[in-house]
């Protein structure tokens, strides 16, 4: 359902892909079906929201050229309504349609031409971080606070000092768990990326500077001039505050 994250218990995710172009489609659903996943295909925005009113999917792969509704327009009506992790596929070699589509809500983003095999590393990397499977919610850590902040990891959610619910994205609240659970340490974008992302992850240090920022919107009191997460030059960013866990 559109306002639910997927809980990927089974070992067969359900694999949206909306991607007009029909070679592509055919070889990327044989890879992905070859290895035990389940692929509905969508040739635009309208097959898309078809599929993903009568089905239950775990994640959506996007293209951005699309006929009608472009990828980025899709991406962020998906995001207002829905947590359902979005892998962006992007042809264009512009460094900055990439960070526009993370700073609307994708989770990640890989170039066309693309391997499927990294295709499917991805989509595996995205899903495990949104499983809940996360080794503190296993120790029994459910709950981390900061300044009246709480950060719910059996539920993923984010809550205000006020108890209302803040809308986050899958890869904001894996980036905030990760820098919650080391306080007062300098962490670099290369560190961040293998805390939340894993090797798929590729070497797109900037995703971590979009996300950052999209959290300090959602946080800090003048993301002007952050307090909570600081900037540390030559050397990455520190999560300044005590936290406790619950």
């Amino acid at each position: 359902m559109l306002g639910t994250m997927p809980q990927t218990s089974t070992t067969h995710p359900h694999i949206l892909l909306v991607e007009d172009d029909r070679e592509i489609s055919a070889l990327v659903a044989r890879y992905l079906r070859a290895n035990e996943c389940r692929v509905s295909l969508a040739g635009d925005g309208v097959s898309m929201d078809r599929i993903l009113a009568d089905a239950r999917v775990d994640l959506v792969v996007l293209d951005l050229m699309l006929p009608g509704e472009d990828g980025l327009s899709l991406c962020r009506r998906l995001r207002a309504a829905s947590r359902i992790p979005i892998l962006m596929l992007t042809a264009k070699a512009e460094e900055i349609d990439r960070i526009i589509g993370l700073e609307i809500g994708a989770d990640d983003y890989l170039g066309k031409p693309f391997n499927p095999r990294e295709l499917l590393a991805r989509i595996r990397a995205i899903l495990r971080r949104g499983s809940g499977t996360e080794t503190e919610a296993e120790e029994g850590v459910r709950r981390l606070r900061f300044l009246g902040w709480t950060l719910d990891v059996s539920l993923r959610q984010l809550l205000s000092p006020e108890a209302a619910r803040i809308a986050i994205t899958g890869a904001e609240f894996d980036l905030l768990h990760a820098l919650c659970l080391r306080p007062g340490r300098v962490l670099s974008r290369d560190q961040l990326l293998d805390l939340t992302q894993g090797r798929a992850a590729g070497p797109f240090e900037r995703s971590i500077d979009v996300l950052i920022s999209r959290i300090r919107q959602k946080i800090e009191q003048d993301p002007r001039n952050p307090e909570i997460i600081r900037t540390i030059r030559s050397g990455g960013y520190l999560f300044t505050p005590e936290v406790t866990r619950a």
